[in-house]
């Protein structure tokens, strides 16, 4: 009698067993399912490789600005510091694979941590394009100018803005040259203007009053 009493324990404790074998497989598929389903839970890494860009950035090296486009409209324009004439900014349309608050800038075999003196600033856009990306600067008096290692540089608001808008799987289009596109975009600049025998007056700039540097000269002296 008492082997059989123990005999059926264990037969009751090798069905337990089974039983809550086959649920856990049960659930580590359903598990499955919803995580292939799901590409924005909270914390993952994911990149939204299934969703439409909902941004386009359009970089003009010419005007020095950054277009943030959506649906076809101007969100907002920022200025920008470009390549320099050694390192010019890659002409070409890009997307943005990556992104990071506090990077840490590698330059020949050294590494810059984060933090005021990292030329990279606060925050990092990488592209598609290795060793490019749009980013922060620790010299806010380059912004405007041709003087980066090809990367487009902004101003630590601004970058910290865009930052907030951007995301990865944007397109980013880098413009060298100013066509169709980039003058409706960013507008003709005042030396077109001027060439063309159109006033300030007629781009909204008001006149001249003596004595002050006019709109061209000012854009001439940026670089």
């Amino acid at each position: 009698m008492r082997g059989t009493t123990e005999r059926s324990a264990s037969l009751a404790m090798q069905v337990r067993s089974r039983i809550g074998l086959l649920l856990g497989t049960a659930a580590l598929f359903w598990s499955a399912q919803i995580l292939a389903k799901d590409q924005t839970l909270p914390g993952g890494t994911r990149p939204e490789q299934s969703e439409a860009p909902r941004h386009v950035l359009v970089v003009s090296i010419a005007d020095r600005k950054l277009a943030v486009m959506e649906a076809g409209q101007v969100v907002k324009v920022y200025p920008v510091a470009v390549g320099a004439a050694s390192s010019p900014s890659p002409s070409g349309t890009w997307k943005i694979v990556n992104k990071t608050i506090g990077p840490t800038w590698y330059h020949k075999g050294k590494a810059v941590p984060p933090g005021k003196s990292n030329p990279l600033g606060n925050r990092w856009m990488g592209l598609d394009k290795a060793g490019y990306g749009i980013h922060g600067t620790n010299d806010p008096n380059s912004i405007g100018k041709a003087v980066s290692h090809g990367c487009i540089r902004m101003a630590k608001q601004d970058v910290e803005e865009l930052f907030k808008l951007a995301q990865v799987g944007d397109v980013v289009e880098i413009h060298g040259e100013r066509d169709a596109q980039v003058t409706l975009i960013f507008g003709r600049p005042a030396v077109e203007v001027a060439d063309s025998g159109h006033g300030l007056r007629d781009m909204g700039y008001g006149t001249q009053s003596p004595g002050s540097a006019s709109l061209i000269e000012a854009n001439e002296g940026a670089e």
